[in-house]
């Protein structure tokens, strides 16, 4: 109207608008009564309190559109996929093929994808501790052989030989 206000209350302007659209075969989702202080999940169908919900200053109410699980969740899955090319359920396939352990140690649980940083292609799943290891040797097998030598009780030291000759361990 002129004087800027509509013929008819906000309720029962927004059920006309859903006649409409169901009219129209559209999709419209159902109302959801919630209690004050709290907001509905439409990923998980919960109703949740704000303290659930992380902020969002774009958004009217200021909160996100999903709660802090579904957007954990969410995006670990999109890490999985943009990172390493692979789904959940290809990650749950190669922990299970692994016998549910971690490849190297054959210990811990696994939870860290390990990939190779030259070519991409996923190795398979480590617990944290293998996978850091790999990362301080920087992938080089050369470095993690010495390693494995040093630990075994081979002291990477040089034998003499003769006077002033030294041998180095292969």
């Amino acid at each position: 109207m002129r004087d800027g206000l509509q013929v008819y209350c906000r309720e029962c302007a927004s059920a006309y608008h859903q006649e409409r659209q169901l009219a129209k075969g559209c999709n419209v989702r159902p109302r959801v009564d919630v209690p004050e202080g709290h907001k509905y999940c439409r990923t998980c169908g919960e109703i949740k309190p704000y303290s659930e919900w992380t902020k969002n200053r774009s958004a009217s109410d200021g909160l996100a559109t999903l709660c802090r699980t579904c957007k954990a969740s969410k995006g670990r899955a999109h890490h999985l996929k943009r990172e390493y090319g692979i789904t959940e359920a290809e990650r749950d396939e190669l922990i299970a093929s692994q016998g549910g352990v971690c490849c190297i140690c054959l210990a811990a649980l696994p939870v860290h994808v390990d990939h190779c940083h030259e070519t991409g292609r996923v190795r398979g799943v480590l617990c944290f501790s293998c996978n850091a290891a790999l990362g301080q040797f920087k992938d080089r097998p050369d470095v993690m052989r010495r390693a494995a030598t040093y630990v075994e009780g081979n002291a990477w030291k040089p034998t003499l030989v003769a006077p002033g000759v030294y041998q180095l361990p292969s």
